[in-house]
């Protein structure tokens, strides 16, 4: 039986909410085999990001040569890259070891407001990284910063999308969670046309990791084979769940619930 293997490189969250950690927890609760890279070790919690010490280059590279020699992937995401040189190691190792399933969370911003991705590193973003990407998922604000507009409308959004994918991906999701509407709508745009993805907005502090954890969502089910389309549904229902069945953790933005989605699904199997 082939197993579906998933890889993230992505930054160490000492919380276990987001990061690399939320990543593997979504992986394997969607039945796919988990590896990472660390770009960088964080010390956080709930109430915000208390220090960043990203990994040197070589480290980074070493990792991503580990796993590119041995085990290989079926897809890949980024999340927290820190900084450009971080940002081209990564491209250039996406290059050569030929990686298409490739996801880019453009994660910049913690929750509590602290910078996860030095300016300098957006720029690199652009030019190395987003021409690899099958995928991006920007949440509002890093989508305004990636397409250089503000975004205030659903037009707009739309808008910010079609500039994203000029920059070379080949679907743009731009999610809702900061957008002004009553439902939640997140954006997907193929480079031909747009779908639409509703959810119900969820009043609660406790969302710290979800880009993370949508975005890894996503890779899974491309690792499995599935559709972007089909891809971005599960997703969608994965993050509605984690949210929804709240684990109130700490004391600040506490984590989703990773395991709600699969006990969901069981509970309905037992029905």
């Amino acid at each position: 039986m082939a197993i579906n293997k998933a890889l993230t490189i992505a930054g160490s969250d000492s919380g276990g909410g987001a990061g690399i950690q939320a990543d593997l927890k979504t992986f394997q609760e969607l039945n796919v085999f988990g590896m990472s890279v660390i770009t960088a070790v964080t010390a956080q919690n709930t109430l915000g990001v208390h220090g960043v010490y990203p990994l040197s280059v070589e480290a980074v590279i070493n990792q991503i040569e580990a796993i590119g020699t041995d085990l290989g992937t079926n897809a890949v995401k980024t999340g927290m890259l820190f900084s450009s040189e971080i940002i081209e190691a990564v491209s250039n190792c996406i290059k050569k070891f030929q990686w298409e399933n490739v996801i880019v969370d453009p994660v910049m911003i913690a929750k509590g407001g602290a910078s996860l991705l030095q300016n300098e590193a957006v720029t690199a973003l652009k030019k190395h990284l987003l021409p690899l990407a099958m995928v991006i998922t920007p949440n509002i604000p890093e989508a305004e910063v990636l397409a250089d507009m503000s975004i205030h409308t659903l037009d707009d959004r739309m808008e910010a999308a079609k500039r994203l994918h000029q920059l070379g991906t080949k679907y743009v999701i731009i999610k809702g969670g900061h957008g002004e509407e009553e439902e939640l709508i997140d954006l997907l745009y193929n480079g031909e046309e747009f779908s639409y993805f509703t959810g119900k907005r969820i009043t609660t502090k406790n969302t710290h990791g979800t880009g993370c954890t949508f975005a890894a969502a996503v890779t899974a089910e491309i690792a499995k084979g599935n559709s972007v389309q089909g891809a971005v549904e599960i997703a969608k229902s994965f993050i509605q769940a984690a949210i929804e069945d709240d684990l109130a953790l700490g004391n600040g933005h506490g984590p989703t619930n990773h395991w709600a989605y699969q006990k969901r699904q069981h509970s309905t199997i037992r029905q």
